[in-house]
């Protein structure tokens, strides 16, 4: 493979804010839930690459031919691998698509094959373009990309907030992650945090059942989050991280008693790596990382934390949450499903024809 922009290109970045911004110089993009894949192609090679530099080709073969149907030759593309079905996008199948056997590979890429959403263009023919402009890069790249093929979609754009804030209220219950704002004159910055997001984020009061020392082991790195069915089934739903140095200490403080005996009438306490489904429970083998220690200490599940979070997904959240404070008044067993909103089903469809019709 020989590009003017090699392999591996770490992804331009974004912050997060709390609502749409509104400049006349920015260009709005929905934000895909799916996988982050940077597509390099030079004739018959292709490789996809994550934002963490882990190779995505062996898991994604369907893609490949994709590729060279829908692109030029010899082009690098900044896009998003997702899984589209009737309801919107399904990220959970999407994660099963990550695995190890290579005759699971390829029965999933038959079953639920993904599509590619595309969004910038890095280098076309012996063009490095990382330096031209996000509208320029946008305007080659609606010339080159083949978006009449089957699962090659070009992410819908507008320059109008007021179009991008209709998106966001109105396609998250297609799987949508939010809104993303890009300036019109800024050229490609790798790994840099020059655009911005906007996420949903709600509040949620789950009960703190496990935790999990960070990585350094000088604190609490995450906790363990459940949420109780309707017939009295505490489920794990996600975690709390993002600690300070500071608060990581203070949390082994504040958790230590809860430690003591804390196995005794778990609700957990028969799950191991052995015979939990993947994941729906704490101490699953990490899809990207085979040697993460995902270990954890059970606490007497006595506490609540209020955690804000962006949204659910199969009955988990979808992202880590954040803690906001300790309830010291309410009780575990209040911490039910049925205090979180229900986002109603959007047709992806109809956002792809907007894009379509734009055009």
């Amino acid at each position: 493979m020989d590009l003017p922009v090699m392999p591996p290109v770490k992804p331009m970045l974004a912050k997060a804010v709390h609502e749409v911004p509104r400049a006349p110089d920015l260009r709005y993009e929905p934000k895909w839930d799916g996988f982050r894949c940077v597509a390099f192609r030079d004739g018959d090679e292709v490789e996809l690459g994550s934002r963490n530099d882990r190779p995505l080709t062996r898991y994604f073969p369907e893609l490949i031919d994709l590729v060279k149907d829908a692109l030029p030759p010899r082009c690098v593309v900044d896009s998003e691998i997702v899984i589209v079905t009737e309801r919107g996008l399904d990220f959970d199948s999407l994660q099963l698509r990550l695995h190890p056997a290579a005759s699971r590979v390829r029965k999933l890429a038959e079953e639920i094959p993904a599509s590619l959403v595309v969004f910038d263009l890095l280098a076309l023919d012996d063009r490095d373009l990382t330096g031209q402009p996000f509208a320029e890069r946008r305007r080659v790249l609606e010339e080159v990309v083949d978006t009449e093929l089957a699962r090659v979609h070009l992410t819908p754009l507008t320059g109008d907030p007021d179009v991008a804030q209709d998106w966001f209220d109105r396609f998250e219950g297609a799987g949508f992650d939010g809104v993303m704002a890009k300036p019109a004159d800024a050229p490609y910055q790798q790994d840099r945090r020059v655009m911005w997001k906007v996420k949903h984020e709600r509040t949620a009061d789950c009960a703190v059942a496990g935790f999990r020392w960070h990585k350094d082991g000088n604190g609490v790195g995450s906790l363990l989050l459940g949420l109780y069915d309707e017939a009295g089934t505490l489920h794990h739903v996600g975690v709390a991280s993002s600690f300070t140095a500071a608060r990581r200490r203070e949390l082994v403080d504040e958790l230590a008693s809860l430690r003591e005996n804390a196995l005794d009438g778990h609700p957990w306490r028969d799950w191991t790596i052995a015979e939990a489904p993947a994941g729906r429970m704490p101490g699953v083998q990490s899809r990207w990382n085979a040697q993460k220690d995902l270990s954890w200490e059970p606490l007497r599940v006595e506490r609540v934390a209020e955690v804000r979070y962006e949204h659910l997904q199969s009955g988990r959240f979808r992202h880590g949450t954040r803690l906001v404070r300790f309830r010291l008044d309410r009780k575990p067993e209040s911490c039910t499903y049925s205090q979180l909103e229900e986002v109603p089903p959007a047709e992806l469809t109809a956002l792809l024809a907007e894009e379509r019709a734009r055009r």
